[in-house]
């Protein structure tokens, strides 16, 4: 026979009603009586009908993390950020992975709202702002990160990519550099447009113009970095410094410049956007501009889990904008131009 509370609250030496508010986190319960119910619980090993109390409660107890993939190194700090965030409070994450495709992303939103989650997380492609809308209209907590939709009434957490692609290009100019290959994201994502912005503007800055030539945009795929790599190579063979603003590419771009025979930064000065770990092992490590992902998802938890808390209800000006900085962390990778 399965263990109900009944049988907890008995093994604990409280009432039901005790029981029930220990292992729903309750503050009004003491430390005490929590440690209490929860041994008797583990000793028992009862598990909570978690359907039976979402309809009560008419709380699902659940998060939903939508990313367009896997790669980015980002996107994992912020899945591990919203895990242990959700963990603390008693929630379960339901991690969902588009593919940057706007009707599977679609199909994914109608999905985790059929399912009731009270609460979601959303890095999405800007196209969905009405599914997203219609969720939080009908009570579901909702935060954009990292990529936003004008439309959208959900408040939005983005990283200040200009800024970061503005330091990196000045750097890199200062150094010297007037050739600067650019590879960078679609423009119709934040931050495709916003480092675009910034690199295009710390140029302005030196009287210089964004040469075409030297310029590569695409989807966000080790594929594309390392087809840009090739043609910016083949193009301009004068580029001294590279500016890889596309996370995803990167992973194609470095192995690529090796295999052509590049030596950065004797070659090749470079700065790669977004951090992880293995750039920092890369020989030589490699300079880059790091988005502040921890916070990112820091912050896009706490907005979440202010609006939860509201039972669902958005406070006024919901929509509003805000930002994580980015910073400029400086290796091996840069150098002055050789005469």
């Amino acid at each position: 026979m399965s263990v109900t509370l009944k049988d907890v609250a008995a093994a604990a030496g409280v009432s039901r009603s005790t029981a029930s508010r220990a292992l729903s986190g309750s503050p009004l319960i003491a430390p005490e009586t929590r440690a209490a119910v929860e041994e008797a619980a583990r000793r028992l090993g009862y598990r909570p009908n978690r359907t039976a109390s979402a309809l009560r409660s008419r709380q699902s107890r659940l998060i939903g993390l939508v990313v367009g993939n896997l790669v980015n190194a980002s996107f994992h700090t912020i899945a591990e950020v919203v895990q242990r965030r959700a963990a603390a409070e008693g929630y379960q994450v339901m991690l969902c992975i588009t593919d940057a495709d706007p009707r599977r992303e679609e199909s994914i939103l109608q999905t985790l709202g059929d399912h009731g989650v009270d609460g979601l997380i959303l890095i999405g492609t800007g196209r969905n702002a009405a599914s997203s809308n219609a969720l939080l209209a009908d009570g579901t907590a909702v935060v954009n990160l990292i990529r936003g939709a004008a439309e959208s009434a959900a408040p939005t957490v983005l990283a200040a990519d200009r800024d970061g692609a503005d330091e990196a290009t000045g750097h890199l100019l200062d150094l010297g550099h007037r050739r600067i290959g650019y590879i960078g994201g679609p423009g119709s994502t934040n931050s495709g447009h916003e480092r675009f912005a910034g690199y295009a503007e710390a140029l302005r800055r030196r009287g210089l113009d964004v040469d075409e030539a030297l310029v590569e945009r695409g989807p966000f795929e080790p594929s594309f970095g390392a087809e840009a790599v090739g043609r910016l190579l083949a193009r301009a063979p004068d580029m001294t410094a590279l500016f890889a603003a596309n996370h995803e590419a990167v992973f194609g771009v470095l192995p690529t410049l090796v295999s052509a025979g590049v030596r950065v930064p004797d070659d090749l000065s470079l700065i790669c956007y977004e951090d992880i770990t293995w750039l920092q092992w890369w020989q030589p490590p490699v300079t880059v501009v790091d988005n502040g992902a921890r916070e990112l998802g820091e912050l896009a938890m706490d907005l979440l889990m202010q609006q939860i808390g509201r039972g669902g209800v958005p406070a006024p000006r919901t929509s509003r904008v805000y930002r994580v900085g980015a910073q400029l962390v400086q290796r091996a990778s840069c150098a002055a131009p050789r005469t």
